[in-house]
């Protein structure tokens, strides 16, 4: 059973940072509170939590400002995936440890979550996608390291989804991409494919 840390927690990083409607604005201890009914105590630590992770800011008699991301941080955002991304299919593709199977899987579950209001749910099995890949590495720091940055990736997910109609189509086209060239052993397209699509995703993110 959750505490109420990390039931704050949880609420503030999975579904109040994922939603576009609240970039840019302020929240006070007591909002949050009452949106999730836990006390104010819980929240303030999980706030303090947020904070020290860069995910927030904390300012004095105004409450918790969460700031949209920069075009620099989106760009560096992508520039670091992209490294780690473009790694893992090099690797799982040398050692023949390619996870075709789940990401497969994963692909189409995701298919199934292209309705009104499933963005955030479209974009969390999106990075299950891509850490799955990752995973296969067999690097547990690699796998550690990639898992912080899962907040950013749903938030700008989510953005792109918001920023543009029907890019849920081309994600998952450019997924099936991804995967066809892992199926094939073909380390070049793969490399070519995952930067299209963290190149296309940030293009929808910058033109806002």
């Amino acid at each position: 059973m959750q505490s109420g840390r990390e039931k704050a927690y949880t609420y503030l990083k999975e579904v109040v940072l994922a939603d576009p409607e609240m970039q840019g604005r302020f929240l006070t201890e007591q909002e949050i509170a009452d949106r999730i009914g836990v006390s104010r105590t819980p929240i303030r630590e999980a706030l303090l939590l947020l904070a020290a992770e860069d995910l927030i800011q904390l300012v004095p008699k105004r409450g918790a400002h969460i700031a949209p991301l920069s075009g620099r941080e989106i760009t560096e955002l992508m520039e670091l995936r992209g490294m780690v991304e473009r790694y893992a299919a090099e690797h799982v593709i040398g050692s023949g440890d390619v996870p075709a199977r789940a990401l497969t899987e994963i692909l189409e579950r995701q298919s199934a979550l292209t309705g009104p209001g499933q963005g955030r749910e479209f974009i969390a099995a999106d990075h299950l996608f891509h850490a799955t890949l990752v995973a296969s590495v067999g690097n547990a720091l690699l796998d550690r390291h990639y898992d912080g940055l899962r907040s950013r990736q749903i938030r700008v997910g989510v953005a792109a989804l918001h920023n543009q109609p029907g890019r849920q189509e081309a994600v998952l086209a450019e997924h099936r991409a991804i995967l066809d060239a892992l199926v094939a052993g073909d380390a070049e397209a793969a490399r070519t494919a995952i930067t299209g699509h963290l190149d296309s995703t940030l293009r929808v993110l910058l033109a806002g």
